[in-house]
């Protein structure tokens, strides 16, 4: 078995949707295992300077959107590049992820239609009942891992993922550390699969 992925990530993340089952089908071809990490990505941008979204340069916000659009053609993927709700605090859907993986579920399906819900569906994923629906809809026992998740061990662990992604100088999300070595943003999965591949 090769060494687990650890995967870093926000639910609220554009190129995390974009990149969600790519890389799923990626870590199934080669048989790795994946460690959720979800992080608080505004304590990261704090950390390296990096102004939100809507804050920054205009030449910059453009080209995301053209960006956006084309990885969104080359996955075969809808998406919004303006959601109805966008911004959105993601922390409940993060936490709800790390929950799962904490009582031995697989959190991969609950992730990709958290993110599906925000880019494709025009959900808000900041609404305990969008959240709730989610779960419920993939057979979860739902009020186990909501109040989970609203627990203080499962913040402490948000907490300590986001540190741990400060302290690899990590950039953004969705990066994927294999072997120690990180893969910024769901255009690397190419050559992630070819470091898989060796």
């Amino acid at each position: 078995m090769k060494t687990a992925i650890d995967y870093y990530f926000t639910s609220l993340s554009p190129y995390a949707y974009l990149g969600h089952n790519t890389f799923i089908a990626l870590a199934n071809k080669h048989k790795t295992n994946i460690h959720y990490k979800p992080i608080k990505l505004a304590k990261l941008f704090a950390e390296l300077g990096v102004l939100p979204v809507k804050q920054r340069p205009q030449a910059r916000q453009d080209y995301r959107l053209i960006e956006l659009a084309r990885w969104s053609k080359k996955r075969h993927l809808s998406l919004n590049l303006h959601p109805a709700f966008f911004p959105a605090d993601p922390s409940l859907a993060d936490r709800c992820a790390i929950a799962l993986q904490q009582v031995g579920q697989n959190p991969s399906e609950f992730v990709g239609n958290v993110l599906a819900a925000c880019w494709a569906q025009e959900q808000n994923i900041a609404d305990e009942t969008v959240i709730r629906q989610i779960l419920t809809s993939l057979n979860i026992d739902t009020d186990s891992i909501v109040q989970q998740a609203l627990s203080s061990e499962i913040d402490e662990i948000y907490e300590v993922n986001t540190i741990e992604a400060i302290e690899k100088g990590l950039l953004g999300v969705p990066t994927y550390v294999y072997q120690n070595e990180p893969f910024w943003g769901q255009d690397r999965l190419d050559l992630l699969n070819d470091e898989l591949s060796e």
